[in-house]
C-alpha cells in the first residue's frame, strides 16, 4: 500500500504543478503570461478561441484528476490500523519448542556498568 500512495502523492504532485503552469498561461484577471508566449495570437495552432477552449479543458481535466488524487490519499490517510488495541497489551511472541535453541536469549545483567548505579 505504501508504493500506491507514493504513486498517488507523485500523480498529485504533477497535476498541481501542471495546473499552475496552465493557469499563468491562460489569460484572465492576474494571469498575463500568455500574453508573453503569444496565446493570444489569433493566428496560433488553436485559432482565437481555440486555445482558451483548449486550456481551460485540459485545466479543469488536470483539477478533477488533482481533486481525485487529494480524495484517495485522504482514503488511505484514514485507513484503520490492521490490530487494534495497545502494544502493551498485546501477548508477546511465542517461540516454538524446536526453535527455542536458535532463539537470542538476553542476558540477566547488563554488560555495561549501568546496573551498578544506585538508584532512590
Amino acid at each position: 500500500m505504501n508504493a500506491i500512495v507514493n504513486v498517488v502523492l507523485a500523480v498529485q504532485m504533477l497535476t498541481a504543478l501542471g495546473m499552475i503552469g496552465l493557469i499563468l498561461i491562460q489569460h484572465g484577471k492576474g494571469a498575463d503570461m500568455g500574453a508573453a508566449f503569444g496565446s493570444g495570437s489569433s493566428g496560433s495552432l488553436f485559432g482565437a478561441s481555440g486555445s482558451a477552449n483548449f486550456l481551460s479543458r485540459t485545466t479543469a481535466v488536470l483539477a478533477f484528476v488533482f481533486f481525485a488524487a487529494t480524495l484517495t490519499l485522504a482514503y488511505f490517510g484514514n485507513a484503520r490500523p490492521a490490530s487494534s488495541g495497545s502494544v502493551l497489551e498485546t501477548p508477546a511472541a511465542v517461540v516454538p519448542a524446536g526453535a527455542a535453541s536458535d532463539a537470542a536469549v538476553a542476558p540477566a545483567a547488563p554488560a555495561s556498568g549501568a546496573a551498578q548505579i544506585p538508584t532512590k
